[in-house]
């Protein structure tokens, strides 16, 4: 039994393009994995607080000097790092909001990016923890932004997930949605396909 963990980051509940890819990630991946456990945290409906002294103190106090709202910030941050290390398959729903990732995917970003923990310091440099998973990142873009450089998504996600040691990422992007005509269902019908064959 493997165990999955989406997050969810669209403002929106309804006519979220992200969470019609993630409830068909869902569908297909319980047919195909019936036996797995799959773990939904959405970062719209319980938000998490964005990185400040308080979760600075959290991590680098010792306990005997902590506050109790830097132990709580901690208790939070373990919560959220525990659900990832946890996790087989780590799957990302990011609609595209001012040409990057929503804030409430970069505060759970902030809070499971830790040292000695996701990722450490060697001599030869920074080295990735988590090197038994896979990801799958599910996009909604109401633009064209795949391989240009307004797309700040895609490389930057890269980036973070290759640093904590999960290189198996699959991106599947919905573009064009917001463009009118015929693009939002092209854009939704290429990535629900692409979806189909990878889950």
């Amino acid at each position: 039994m493997a165990r999955v963990l989406i997050i969810e980051s669209s403002a929106r509940q309804q006519d979220s393009i992200s969470r019609q890819l993630t409830q068909q990630f869902i569908s297909q991946w319980k047919v195909a994995h019936p036996a797995d456990q799959i773990t939904v945290r959405d970062l719209a409906i319980n938000p998490v607080p964005h990185l400040d002294a308080n979760l600075l103190g959290g991590w680098m106090k010792p306990a005997e000097q902590r506050s109790t709202i830097e132990q709580a910030s901690l208790d939070r941050s373990n919560e959220l790092t525990d659900e990832l290390l946890a996790a087989d398959v780590l799957v990302m729903a990011a609609p595209m909001y001012n040409f990057a990732i929503p804030s409430t995917l970069k505060a759970w970003l902030d809070h499971v990016l830790r040292a000695g923990v996701t990722f450490k310091y060697t001599a030869t440099g920074p080295q990735g923890l988590l090197t038994d998973k896979r990801a799958f990142v599910l996009t909604a873009r109401g633009g064209i932004h795949a391989g240009g450089s307004t797309d700040h998504q895609e490389p930057y996600l890269r980036q973070v997930m290759g640093f904590i040691g999960i290189h198996d990422v699959t991106f599947i992007h919905a573009e064009g949605v917001n463009l009118g005509g015929d693009f939002q269902e092209k854009g939704v019908n290429q990535a629900k396909a692409l979806l189909a064959q990878v889950a």
